[in-house]
């Protein structure tokens, strides 16, 4: 019986979050201004396969980013944000900021 219990109690919370995510994807996908722009980074320092996960997270943590891609092998990020919530200047500064200083791709 508590095998049961467990299992429903689980199921309950795997849909709340399901929900949830959807939810907050919904809501990133809006910007204040309904505009958004993408740029690309050249990202420093990244050595390790976990070090774009730092960097996805420093620039996700921006207001206004819609979405941030980093790949490791490019050394690049690409990012979706709302320039009237966000400039490169932010994204660089936020990438700078945890240790992997970033410029706009020319």
């Amino acid at each position: 019986m508590l095998h049961k219990t467990v299992f429903i109690a689980l199921l309950a919370l795997f849909a709340v979050s399901l929900t949830a995510c959807g939810d907050h994807a919904g809501a990133e996908a809006k910007t204040a201004s309904g505009v958004t722009e993408t740029v690309s980074l050249n990202v420093e320092n990244m050595t390790c396969a976990t070090c774009p996960i730092a960097v996805r997270k420093a620039l996700e943590r921006v207001d206004g980013v819609q979405s941030a891609q980093v790949d490791f092998e490019t050394k690049a990020a690409t990012v979706t944000y709302d320039p009237q919530a966000a400039t490169v200047s932010d994204l660089t500064e936020a990438t700078t900021n945890a240790g992997y200083p970033s410029q706009r791709k020319e």
